[in-house]
């Protein structure tokens, strides 16, 4: 008989570590309604202030006991729902993110996304809306080894992996690392580009809802996905523009794509140049297009024209 739970927020963790006690256990089959803090574990304030949480890696729930389940094994996560909070935001500074070196001042910017909306306005009367698609950047089971575990890099077992096709239908596989797996999940996103470039997406409070199911004696080496829709299937509606980058090295070229999506967005939609890197951060795909021609490499960063209709 499959059973339906509910995990609040109550009680969160800040690292990967096997030695966590499991707040939930439950058998293949069943179903979580988890209650998560943003990735700032609530730090940012919808005013705009924010309150230092002193906190080292996301605020992540759990973790649960998954019954039978042994390395060597594959966890299997269906997304059934992702609701987001009210409102949400997005940061950057100067001590992260792809255009690190780019920015010497912090920015926020605040996002409006409850009610039931479909679409975000990014800036009053600018006419620019960003699609609400959610999922949780952070979905992970712990590692095998002992200890704690940054949970900001994605690992063979999962974590921060922020691929935003994990959407509502998506399912999820993960190498199990231990006993029960201990699956944590945290970080939603109403939104996000591919590469989330900034550092940050539409960062927001959240109500997942999965369900799970084990795989006996199937062994991965990293985390697979299924999802039943293309990507970015509302912003791409009408087309994109595209800009283009050419290096011997993907990461430089992915920085300059970006930065001529920048001088776009300011030159031809009179934004500033910190309003332009957020918006690449919620709604520009970051592409490799080519890594065969050596020496040089083709990262393309690719702009839904949906946003500006």
């Amino acid at each position: 008989m499959q059973r339906n739970y509910e995990l609040g927020a109550e009680v969160r963790h800040f690292c990967w570590d096997n030695s966590l006690a499991p707040l939930l256990e439950i058998e293949s089959g069943d179903s979580v309604l988890f209650q998560t803090h943003d990735a700032s574990d609530n730090g940012v304030q919808r005013d705009g202030s924010f309150i230092d949480q002193k906190r080292a890696g996301h605020a992540l729930t759990g973790p649960v006991y998954i019954k039978g389940a042994e390395p060597g094994d594959t966890l299997v996560i269906e997304v059934l729902e992702v609701v987001t909070g009210e409102w949400g935001w997005t940061r950057f500074h100067s001590k992260a993110g792809l255009l690190r070196d780019d920015f010497n001042e912090p920015y926020l910017h605040l996002w409006e996304i409850g009610g039931g909306r479909e679409w975000a306005e990014f800036l009053p009367g600018a006419n620019i809306r960003v699609p609400l698609e959610p999922f949780c950047g952070v979905m992970g089971v712990a590692l095998p080894e002992e200890g704690q575990h940054s949970t900001i890099p994605p690992r063979r077992f999962g974590g921060n992996l922020d691929v935003k096709q994990l959407t509502k239908g998506a399912k999820l596989m993960l190498p199990v690392g231990v006993e029960g797996a201990l699956f944590s999940t945290g970080d939603c996103h109403a939104a996000q580009g591919d590469g989330e470039v900034c550092v940050t997406a539409i960062e927001t409070t959240g109500q997942p809802h999965f369900r799970f199911d084990l795989i006996k004696g199937k062994t991965l080496k990293a985390p697979q996905l299924w999802t039943g829709k293309p990507a970015s299937p509302m912003a791409g509606q009408e087309g994109y523009f595209v800009t283009t980058a050419q290096n011997n090295d993907l990461l430089e070229a992915s920085k300059d794509a970006i930065r001529f999506m920048l001088d776009y967005l300011e030159e031809e939609r009179g934004l500033s140049r910190q309003q332009a890197y957020v918006l690449c951060s919620v709604a520009v795909d970051l592409k490799i297009s080519e890594v065969v021609n050596a020496p040089n490499w083709v990262v393309s960063a690719f702009l839904p024209n949906a946003l500006f209709s």
